[in-house]
């Protein structure tokens, strides 16, 4: 599996695999991923926060990531922490556990950009989603209640999330 940043061309298979996910979101949860603002991912893009994991030039899956969410992590954003953000999984690559390579990846990452933690949040109390993400090697905070979410899509509207943090 390669990881690269997305660039341009990728524009439409990341909303493709957004879409996806959102579907499957719905069959199986109350609260699923909103319709993503296309020029917010076109930001992301260029600001090389869009990446995708390839395998034989075929997208097996994308995400984001930030050096600051303060929204969501409040204080603790002032710790030097990664990021990741919308996980979505080419339904052909299903099972393969990728966020164990995202994780590994993202150790990485944060160690050469001086960070010392990997952070992440779903929304609600997912127990089969906790579950994963702490078999990849995150610790499960528990659960906070979001107090401001106006810069947020729509998802995080009065959510409730699960947060998960790696110490590096």
């Amino acid at each position: 599996m390669e990881i690269k940043n997305s660039n341009l061309e990728d524009f439409h298979e990341i909303f493709h695999l957004y879409k996806i996910a959102t579907d499957y979101q719905k069959e199986r949860f109350e609260v699923h991923w909103p319709d993503f603002d296309q020029n917010m991912v076109k930001t992301e893009i260029a600001e090389n926060r869009q990446w995708k994991m390839c395998e034989n030039q075929q997208t097996a899956c994308v995400w984001v990531t930030t050096f600051s969410d303060p929204e969501i992590w409040e204080e603790r954003n002032n710790d030097p922490a990664i990021y990741i953000h919308r996980i979505a999984v080419n339904p052909l690559f299903r099972g393969k556990n990728l966020v164990l390579d995202i994780v590994e990846w993202a150790k990485i990452y944060a160690k050469e950009n001086d960070k010392k933690f990997v952070r992440m949040d779903t929304v609600g109390n997912n127990l089969k989603l906790i579950e994963h993400y702490v078999r990849c090697g995150f610790k499960f905070l528990g659960l906070s209640k979001i107090k401001s979410s106006q810069n947020l899509p729509a998802h995080y509207q009065n959510a409730t999330l699960s947060l998960f943090e790696l110490a590096l």
